[in-house]
């Protein structure tokens, strides 16, 4: 199902930069674009939404107090050119910060998290009912101009080349043009281990390791010295002597 949002700003200009971001992407729908809260609170009152893209300074009611007014609010991004707001966005539990002007990347980042949270939330609700663990999601990149989305499950190890990033997954290669660490912070942590400055693996596909590398699909990755001792204690090497 495709996440259904609205984006709420008086800025026309910043409306269209959030509107041309989700074009891109599959699995978003624009369900309103709104000027003000008052019109972004009727549209909520009226249809199911997901995710608010929010802007703080606005005339009548900031984003801030409009959220405050909300019962049961979807999942929030505020979009603004102000830093100093952070502290009380995140206060109120937010799911990102995005400061203007928006880059699709960091916009594209803001979105995984939202696919992050909502995995976390199932596998919460399944944990309470005493059901199975959630099945892990997905995660998009981007490669040249198209939107790539790919499955967890699927995910053999990250690595990392300068400016870009490979990820190797069942199926082929994407590059991306990226840095390592968003992947460290989107991938959950009991699937995905970081093993060096240029690599993260899946723990579920290391066939064999040492002290000082892994074997993962017919490929050996070394274990980074500054990495070694986290590495050695998440796969319990001491277990094994």
């Amino acid at each position: 199902m495709k996440i259904r949002c609205i984006a709420v700003d008086d800025e026309p200009l910043a409306l269209r930069v959030i509107e041309s971001h989700i074009e891109k992407m599959q699995d978003i729908e624009l369900v309103a674009k709104c000027s003000n809260a008052i019109d972004a609170f009727a549209v909520l009152k009226n249809k199911k939404i997901d995710l608010i893209f929010l802007d703080i300074q606005m005339p009548e009611l900031t984003g801030l107090d409009f959220l405050k007014t909300l019962q049961n609010p979807p999942h929030v991004i505020f979009t603004t050119a102000y830093r100093n707001y952070a502290i009380d966005a995140f206060d109120l539990d937010v799911l990102d910060y995005l400061l203007k002007p928006i880059s699709f990347e960091r916009f594209l980042k803001s979105i995984n998290k939202f696919y992050n949270r909502k995995k976390e939330s199932i596998a919460s609700m399944k944990e309470n009912a005493n059901s199975e663990k959630a099945t892990i999601g997905f995660i998009y990149i981007k490669k040249g101009k198209s939107i790539i989305k790919i499955l967890v499950n699927n995910i053999i190890y990250i690595e990392s080349l300068k400016d870009y990033v490979k990820v190797h997954t069942n199926e082929q290669n994407y590059l991306t043009k990226q840095q390592i660490g968003v992947f460290e912070e989107i991938l959950p942590e009991d699937k995905f281990l970081r093993i060096h400055k240029s690599f993260i693996v899946s723990i579920d596909n290391i066939t064999s390791f040492s002290p000082s590398k892994v074997e993962i699909a017919k490929t050996i990755l070394p274990i980074g010295r500054t990495y070694k001792s986290l590495v050695l204690k998440k796969l319990n090497y001491g277990s094994y002597l």
